[in-house]
């Protein structure tokens, strides 16, 4: 089977959170709420599949309006 190195990272970090927690699932949590409360997430929250095409097909959206008005703008140093 060949190395996944995204899979390799993962199983480290988690590794290290348990060993922090002492193997313990309560204080394991309990490190987990401390560091959400310190780090709110304020974006979005996507829960499945189809929710993520649609934020993303959402944004490209915006940005296409965004540099489609760009392209209306008129010049900041019109010529003489």
């Amino acid at each position: 089977m060949k190395p996944d190195p995204i899979l390799e990272e993962l199983w480290k970090i988690k590794d290290e959170l348990a060993r922090e927690a002492g193997y313990d699932t309560h204080r394991f949590f309990e490190n987990l709420r401390q560091w959400e409360a310190g780090h709110p997430h304020d974006g979005p929250v996507v829960g499945n599949a189809k929710e993520l095409r649609q934020l993303v097909a959402e944004q490209e959206r915006e940005r296409a309006k965004s540099s489609s008005l760009a392209l209306k703008e008129e010049p900041l140093h019109p010529k003489p």
